[in-house]
């Protein structure tokens, strides 16, 4: 059973966490480093069924609702080979945008995580592609 969460974050709720990626994407689909990325897999008109995926992502993370039940990893494995540089500007624009839309006792919520999941897609990665990972160091949002 997930621990109750404190009464400071009792504004924590879909429409934040729908707001927080809707505006972090419209950021990364216009970034110069990594909307290419993005924009050459999701097809203009799959950007909404996309989204959506997402915002279940972080509901599942975040209230613990269960509703995405994908394997993230497995997705991220086939794209150009992602480098440190990508997860940094990812971390980046993120945290921009919670900064820019979450109150200020629930942004750790969503930073915190965010920096869990580069890391762990950029062990994953590393890994798939043979290269060592004992000397990788977490990377934070800045």
């Amino acid at each position: 059973m997930p621990a109750q969460a404190p009464s400071s974050l009792t504004a924590l709720d879909e429409a934040l966490i729908e707001t927080v990626i809707h505006a972090f994407y419209a950021r990364v689909r216009k970034d110069p480093l990594i909307g290419p990325i993005f924009n050459a897999r999701i097809a203009p008109d799959h950007w909404p069924q996309h989204l959506a995926t997402i915002v279940d992502f972080w509901s599942s993370l975040l209230l613990g609702t269960k509703r995405y039940q994908g394997r993230p990893l497995a997705k991220h494995l086939v794209l150009e080979p992602l480098r440190d540089e990508h997860f940094l500007r990812w971390l980046s624009l993120f945290r921009t945008t919670v900064m820019e839309h979450v109150p200020e006792e629930l942004a750790p919520a969503f930073i915190v995580r965010a920096e869990r999941i580069a890391n762990s897609f950029r062990m994953g990665i590393a890994f798939h592609h043979g290269e060592d990972t004992v000397s990788l160091r977490p990377l934070k949002a800045s």
